[in-house]
């Protein structure tokens, strides 16, 4: 196939059940992961800033976000002065996980270029990060 969308797609799902492995001995999912980082970065958020620094729909983030308080991984809390918002914290448990998590993030991804060389793999991202510019003017 000579599609750069379809093998970016199959790249995306090879990445997610290569990180899917690594994950689930942690307690997460690939589809959690994107929350997390950002949590870990700046706990305290909205869902409607998750939703600005993730870029998903409204939908998956609600989804998401339920599933994660369901398996402990964040609560809810309301919002000080905005009523019909919510902040979204880290629990302890997911706190603790972060290494552990970015390490088995990381390892999924070097999977994913075993056997190239260390200028092979950075003129890959090199394209890669161009082709994501270039989806944003879409």
């Amino acid at each position: 196939m000579d599609s750069g969308a379809y093998l970016a797609s199959q790249l995306a799902k090879g990445f997610a059940r290569s990180l899917q492995q690594r994950a689930a001995t942690l307690g997460f999912s690939p589809g959690q992961f994107p929350v997390l980082l950002e949590l870990w970065a700046d706990d305290g958020l909205t869902q409607k800033q998750l939703l600005a620094r993730v870029d998903i729909e409204q939908a998956t983030m609600a989804n998401t976000l339920s599933r994660m308080e369901r398996d402990g991984l964040i609560e809810r809390r309301p919002h000080p002065t905005d009523k019909r918002a919510q902040l979204v914290f880290l629990t302890p448990r997911a706190k603790t996980m972060e290494n552990d998590a970015v390490s088995a993030a990381r390892e999924a991804d070097l999977a994913l270029f075993d056997g190239f060389k260390t200028f092979e793999r950075e003129l890959t991202l090199e394209y890669i990060r161009r082709l994501l510019e270039n989806a944003k003017k879409l």
